[in-house]
């Protein structure tokens, strides 16, 4: 008998940033965040596992190339306690379940966009390889559970683990047994938010997030300002904005965050530069079309926001992604015609450059940059959380390798 399963989970984009960890063995965060789920139809990873009596080790393949499980590492660490909780939860409860928990596991990870560039690939790959365990495991637990070991892998990850809209709690215990994920609403609340991503730069970061993070807590005292009295009352309100569906609201804060949180990056020793020429004019324009409609109608209608990378989210709603894509290529231009997933662009098949600007929009703002300078982009919306896929969909051959090795 094969005991395999495969799952999906999808990227989550933070609108209140998480950088700094009070403990980096638990991965317990200096303050909460909170990020919203994107549709894995576009952006996911999917990892298979498999448990069988013959294997005789724990190995890992991402994109087809065998990752090292280091002991105590962090992949070594989740693997670990899914092993032990389908001990607890279904082998001492049930004498007839087989022991999958003594039995080592191989898992094949595939990600459908870059990893390690600044598009939270650790976050889905994490949350996809707790959920595949949960699914070969036939655990009964809620995603709150297991978002305390998704955790243990990449922090953010914990928040792939639910759709929507989606806080982790910094929590106060040193067990970390309250550092977890709980639902703010779900993607069916707010079904008119779309993301629109903007790939500046798809190569591997120079500064990794853990890396990075840890100088930022022992260097930077804007940090210690933004975790006091910044990040507690954005968490309310943002929050009260996402149940509100206003917009408005909910943009000036991600905006604001992304900002501090960029800050908080330069404000360590030494510097660390996320940010680049190209994301810094990507803001600018953003702040120019925000302007126009506030002039207009007091209110904003997009949101940039950057995780620990130069590629920009552009938060907005569906009616607007159209007048933004076009605003975006007008001075990004494309390096191949954008197909629109949603069919913005059917009439015309798609756009390349020169796209139209709205009425007051100073052209100004900046320059047109040379073809390439926005490698890509994304238009997605909200999304779920993790899918169980079928076997056909199983990443794995009949041997347990990655089928892409056969």
């Amino acid at each position: 008998m094969v005991f395999q399963a495969t799952t999906s989970a999808p990227v989550n984009i933070a609108c209140i940033k998480y950088w700094g960890k009070r403990d980096t063995t638990l991965i317990l965060p200096t303050n909460s965040s909170l990020s919203v789920t994107l549709d894995q139809d576009h952006l996911r990873s999917t990892t298979s596992s498999r448990a069988d009596p013959s294997f005789t080790s724990d190995r890992l393949w991402l994109n087809a190339k065998e990752e090292i499980i280091k002991d105590g590492g962090r992949m070594s660490t989740c693997i670990k306690e899914m092993k032990r909780l389908r001990k607890q939860l279904v082998e001492d409860t049930d004498p007839n379940a087989p022991k999958l928990s003594t039995y080592h596991v191989h898992i094949a990870s595939y990600n459908n966009f870059p990893t390690a560039a600044g598009l939270a690939s650790s976050a889905s790959g994490f949350a996809a390889l707790v959920s595949s365990l949960a699914a070969l495991y036939s655990l009964p637990c809620p995603p709150t559970t297991l978002s305390l070991i998704a955790r243990q892998g990449s922090g953010s990850a914990c928040r792939s683990l639910q759709g929507g809209f989606v806080a982790w709690e910094q929590g106060s215990q040193p067990t970390g047994l309250d550092s977890h994920a709980v639902q703010i609403a779900p993607e069916s609340h707010w079904p008119t938010l779309h993301a629109l991503i903007c790939v500046v730069n798809d190569a591997k970061k120079g500064t990794s997030s853990t890396s990075g993070m840890q100088r930022t807590v022992e260097t930077s005292p804007l940090l210690q300002h933004r975790i006091k009295n910044v990040v507690p009352q954005r968490m309310v309100d943002i929050s009260k904005a996402i149940l509100d569906k206003d917009f408005d609201a909910f943009a000036r804060i991600t905006m604001a965050d992304s900002n501090q949180f960029h800050a908080v990056a330069l404000d360590t020793t030494p510097p660390i530069f996320y940010m680049n020429d190209v994301s810094r004019a990507i803001i600018a324009v953003v702040e120019e079309y925000n302007r126009v409609w506030v002039e207009k109608t007091g209110k904003v209608k997009a949101a940039y926001t950057f995780d620990a990378g130069p590629n920009a989210v552009i938060y907005t709603e569906g009616e607007n992604v159209k007048e933004i894509i076009e605003i975006i290529v007008r001075f990004f231009p494309q390096q191949e015609t954008f197909k629109d997933p949603f069919g913005l662009f059917a009439n015309d098949g798609g756009l390349k450059e020169g796209g139209k600007l709205i009425d007051g929009f100073n052209e100004a703002v900046a320059k047109t940059w040379e073809l390439g300078s926005v490698k890509g982009l994304i238009h997605t919306k909200i999304g779920d959380g993790p899918r169980v896929l079928g076997e056909e969909e199983t990443l794995l051959n009949a041997e347990g390798l990655p089928k892409t090795l056969a």
